[in-house]
């Protein structure tokens, strides 16, 4: 067969086996070591970038593997002199998520910069581009390359107009490049061939990269029609840490591109180097529940699921004795996700769709429980939802207690650095990443500061292996309080749900919105308490409010709010008397029948299953 002549141009990669590939395969538990190992012949491979940074290795870092995340982006920019290192950035979420002020947000941004980041994709999870805003801002201010990103996904209003409408406003901001960010792998390649050349037409000189996820098995289809339709840079991985729900092999991916036509940079033989290291690295680091994944899932074509997600509805299943139900899970998401206006499912909406849809499921009752933070999705804190919600059901689920916005979230967020630095004990701040890293995620910065300041022979020691085992969650309890809500991580397999959700969830709600459990009280408090013993002595008849779901029970929404409603309180039906934290979200418990609260039956922090009696009403 005669060879192709090579006219088609020349196509970039980005390798992504540093960040999303072993956050896909190994629950982001690759060590610092680990990678400057083989930094140096990943540098030399001729890629356009290397993604190193974002995503969940920033809370991983801190919360299991003991490292400085600003330290590892320093270490790999000492040796990574040829290649621009690229990072995952969500937007005004930062490295966390939550909206954090725009002031966290710039400096972050600043000393990712100092410390050599290069590259900076940026994305929201509603695609509102005023999400967008200082992050892009920040990226340009301090010199790095700003790439806006389309979280793709399908539905009656994601249009390819509207994702040409929402790139034209990237290129407003400041955009570089675009980035289709595929999370779930359901681009096929007539989509991408679409939306790709209608990019083009709308933008001739603006750089279009593709990411995609293998899980479906389209991913090397739709590359190739990506690059056909001119994507000038797509997102690989090295083989053995690709394919499944990670992206498709760089080795591959070359073969088939040049097999078109294309040219690239790639250097063969330093691509082997580097999957051999792998190769014998992968036994060290990979969790067992990832080599049980299925190498495709074709289900992903009809129900949109990120890989990464189901493994969490699972786990949440399993937390609450229903696996069983996940079939009647999986038939409902696509109905609540309708009802929220059709988000992407990406961090955090996926877990914003994916518990309502549990609780929708297990509670008996569509919307019966509505977690406060579905509550202020409704109500805008999350930022524009891609089509309107009904207006009743948004008036139910946003309730009475929070005020509807339709400003840009950040907007209601006062200064946060300064407070955050007058939080801290000053012992702990060694340089002034310190203070960003504990904006982030309190608890777990303060969790790592302290083992941190410990002299190095009585530091808790740091698991060997990757998987969550009771050794691992033992082995940093006040680490551990942090939300990991990453798409693919494992990371919160049998993990305690009450403690996920403190640090990323508290401290920076409006002042008009419910706060929940959150943040410590005092930076040094950093311990989360045992649970406490259900409250002594018979309870008084009367009609019980029970537990709808198995959680933590809380009296009030925070360090420093008053109770929900006291013992003695007069209340109607349908007022909020307490919460039930699970599944990483906080849900009101609302009064099933008018009357006055004779007693609670459990002590605030109390651990509760499904049907205990958390009050009695008479």
């Amino acid at each position: 067969m005669k060879e192709k002549t090579k006219t088609a141009g020349t196509i970039r990669f980005t390798d992504t086996t540093l960040r999303d590939a072993h956050q896909s395969l190994w629950a982001t538990r690759m060590r610092t070591d680990d990678i400057l190992q083989i930094a140096k012949t990943i540098d030399d491979a001729g890629y356009y970038s290397i993604e190193c940074w974002g995503g969940a290795t920033f809370d991983v870092c801190l919360r299991f593997l003991r490292e400085n995340p600003w330290e590892r982006l320093r270490l790999i920019k000492q040796v990574c002199t040829k290649t621009p290192l690229q990072m995952l950035l969500r937007g005004q979420n930062a490295l966390g998520y939550k909206h954090y002020p725009d002031d966290v947000v710039d400096r972050c941004v600043a000393l990712a910069c100092e410390n050599g980041m290069d590259i900076f994709r940026v994305f929201d999870a509603l695609n509102d581009p005023r999400n967008l805003e200082t992050a892009m801002k920040a990226v340009k201010k301090y010199g790095g390359h700003a790439q806006g990103t389309i979280c793709y996904t399908v539905s009656p209003v994601h249009t390819v107009a509207k994702y040409v409408e929402l790139a034209s406003a990237l290129e407003n901001l400041g955009a570089d490049s675009i980035c289709i960010k595929d999370m779930a792998g359901i681009l096929t390649p007539g989509a991408a061939r679409e939306l790709v050349s209608a990019l083009r037409d709308a933008m001739p000189s603006m750089p279009i990269q593709v990411h995609t996820h293998a899980t479906s098995g389209m991913g090397a289809a739709t590359y190739l029609a990506a690059a056909e339709s001119g994507a000038g840079c797509i997102d690989t991985a090295i083989s053995t840490l690709s394919s499944f729900s990670s992206q498709p092999p760089a080795e591959s991916m070359l073969a088939v591109l040049e097999s078109e036509g294309f040219d690239s940079t790639l250097d063969k033989a330093k691509l082997g180097e580097i999957n051999a290291y792998f190769r014998k690295l992968k036994g060290k680091r990979q969790p067992e529940s990832s080599r049980k994944v299925e190498p495709v899932d074709a289900g992903v074509l009809v129900h949109n699921i990120p890989g990464g997600m189901i493994s969490n509805l699972r786990s949440q299943l399993a937390q609450q004795s229903a696996l069983d139900r996940l079939d009647e899970v999986l038939a409902e998401l696509p109905r609540t996700r309708k009802d929220l206006g059709w988000p992407p499912l990406v961090t955090p909406t996926s877990q914003i769709v994916g518990v309502q849809s549990v609780m929708n499921v297990l509670g008996g009752e569509r919307y019966g429980i509505v977690p406060q933070e579905t509550r202020l999705y409704a109500a805008g804190y999350y930022g524009r939802t891609p089509a309107p919600i009904d207006a009743k059901l948004k008036k139910k689920l946003v309730g009475k207690e929070i005020k509807p916005i339709d400003c840009r979230p950040a907007d209601l967020l006062p200064a946060g650095l300064a407070a955050a630095a007058a939080e801290l004990d000053p012992s702990y701040i060694k340089a002034e990443e310190d203070i960003i890293s504990y904006c982030m995620f309190p608890e777990v910065a303060l969790g790592y500061f302290k083992w941190r300041a410990q002299p190095e022979g009585s530091r808790d020691p740091i698991p060997a292996d990757v998987e969550e085992s009771k050794a691992e969650q033992a082995a940093a309890p006040a680490a551990q309080a942090g939300l990991d809500p990453a798409e693919k991580a494992f990371a919160d397999l049998g993990r305690s749900l009450a403690s996920l959700v403190r640090a990323s969830l508290g401290g920076e709600i409006p002042a008009n919105v419910p706060a929940p459990a959150a943040a410590p009280a005092k930076a040094q408090a950093t311990e989360k308490p045992a649970a406490a013993e259900p409250a002594k002595g018979a309870l008084p008849k009367g009609v019980p409010v029970l537990a709808p779901l198995n959680g933590t029970f809380y009296r009030s929404a925070g360090p420093g709010k008053p109770e929900l409603a006291a013992e003695g309180a007069s209340v109607k039906a349908g007022d909020g008397i307490c919460i039930v934290e699970a599944m990483k979200l906080f849900n009101t418990i609302k009064a099933p029948c008018a009357g006055k609260i004779l007693a609670f039956a459990v002590e605030h922090g109390a651990t509760v299953a499904k049907g205990d009696t958390l009050a009695v009403i008479g």
